[in-house]
């Protein structure tokens, strides 16, 4: 759970919503169900950048971009670099 305020999805205006599913469609389909699960739909990550959709686009979209199946590294690449990262951060995802 973040500690900041956040929108759900269920209460999202146009603006955000049309971020959310904007960011979401550049997603791999593994990522279409979120391992924390914010209240009222999305993933927590997500939800922490709620109050400014603009921001929430880009830097989610950014990362979509760069899963992209069409660059040189395969999803066991992209895995690994993510848990290297997340250990180095002591980060849980």
């Amino acid at each position: 759970m973040t500690w900041i305020r956040t929108i759900p999805l269920s209460e999202a205006d146009d603006e955000l919503r049309k971020a959310m599913e904007g960011q979401n469609a550049l997603y791999p389909g593994e990522y279409a169900v979120p391992i924390h699960p914010a209240e009222g739909g999305g993933s927590e990550i997500t939800a922490s950048h709620s109050l400014i959709p603009q921001a929430l686009y880009h830097a989610f979209a950014t990362f979509g971009s760069l899963m992209s199946p069409d660059l040189p590294l395969e999803r066991r690449h992209h895995e690994m670099i993510a848990t290297m990262v997340s250990v180095t951060n002591r980060c849980v995802y």
